[in-house]
């Protein structure tokens, strides 16, 4: 039976003949083998044989551990190892075999790698998964990061504005244990105030001379020098990519929202409240909004896009990329640069 995660503890009780954990994500391994162990040892099994399927690796191991009374404990977890989750012929014949030994005194736990759909359609998955439950631990993405995300910061009991889960998002899809780990330093730095972005940034760019918002606001309002000094120092630092790209997404497209509405020959004042842009703050959107037409703010945005995909799916970061989208926040910048491509 198919049982993910954050099911986990809804299906293990009582404890099945065995569970696969397999996956490539390991906060996920890690978090579901520590809550079957939890529950497995309010149930008695207080021992643990760790085996692991490699060079050497003789089969008569297992079903010896699986038919040896406990030395310690009336309960034991057998825990395999498969490096490769390729059991082999004989291994899968031992599994079947197994299975066939009902021995509600042991917990059998096998682990490895992310499972193919061909692997899960074999005849030792089968036998095994039909005794057990089967959970995938793959590092969820998109809607299910951010549904995971929000469930984490509920558990840790944190005040975290939207803009921050946002920012967080942007900053740690796709490593869920870097996130956690963020967290938890937001637990211990701010376990009851709102965390704004500024707080974000503070926690995690390693004490950057130089801050992300420092950077858009010299973009938004041209200075082109001071921007192009602080990508430079901001590399230098170590500042995640993504952090930078978060904050660009972030005033671009308020910076769209404020043009669009004035190309339709509407007023922007009551954006500024809805879009939560304060006094002080107006002047620099001000100036981007009669430097730049909405043509180059959306060719601000696709580039910007480019960027953001190719760090996602290929983990380049590209500087140069970004120093570029900088040059055309200037209006005559576009017809010099807009022709040249960002891969």
């Amino acid at each position: 039976m198919r049982v993910y995660p954050d099911q986990l503890l809804r299906n293990i009780s009582p404890l099945p003949q065995c569970c696969l954990i397999f996956g490539d994500d390991p906060w996920l391994c890690e978090q579901s083998r520590s809550a079957l162990y939890q529950v497995a040892k309010k149930q008695g099994f207080d021992e643990k044989i760790q085996l692991t399927q490699e060079t050497g690796f003789s089969w008569n191991e297992l079903i010896e551990q699986w038919q040896a009374m406990s030395l310690f404990s009336s309960r034991r977890i057998i825990e395999l190892t498969l490096p490769t989750a390729k059991p082999g012929t004989e291994g899968s014949a031992m599994f079947q075999s197994l299975m066939q030994m009902d021995n509600p005194d042991v917990l059998l736990v096998l682990t490895g790698p992310k499972l193919a759909a061909e692997q899960t359609k074999s005849k030792w998955f089968k036998s095994l998964d039909a005794k057990g439950i089967y959970v995938p631990c793959i590092t969820p993405e998109g809607t299910q990061f951010q549904r995971w995300l929000d469930g984490r910061i509920t558990h840790y009991a944190l005040n975290v504005t939207r803009d921050s889960r946002e920012m967080l998002f942007a900053l740690y899809e796709g490593n869920l244990l870097a996130a956690d780990q963020a967290l938890q330093l937001l637990q211990l730095l701010s376990p009851t105030a709102p965390i704004e972005p500024e707080h974000l940034s503070q926690y995690f760019e390693d004490q950057s001379r130089f801050s992300v918002f420092q950077l858009t606001d010299a973009m938004l309002t041209n200075q082109q020098d001071k921007a192009q000094h602080m990508l430079s120092q901001l590399k230098s630092e170590g500042v995640a990519m993504p952090i930078i790209l978060w904050s660009l997404f972030k005033e671009l497209t308020v910076l769209f929202q404020l043009k669009s509405a004035q190309s339709q020959g509407g007023s922007i004042q009551s954006l500024w409240s809805k879009l939560r842009i304060w006094d002080k703050r107006k002047p620099l959107y001000q100036s981007a909004l009669q430097r730049l037409t909405l043509e180059q703010i959306e060719t601000l945005l696709s580039k910007s896009s480019t960027i953001e995909l190719r760090l996602k799916q290929q983990g380049i970061e590209d500087w140069t990329g970004l120093s570029h989208i900088s040059l055309l926040f200037d209006a005559r910048a576009h017809k010099v640069l807009e022709h040249i491509a960002l891969d």
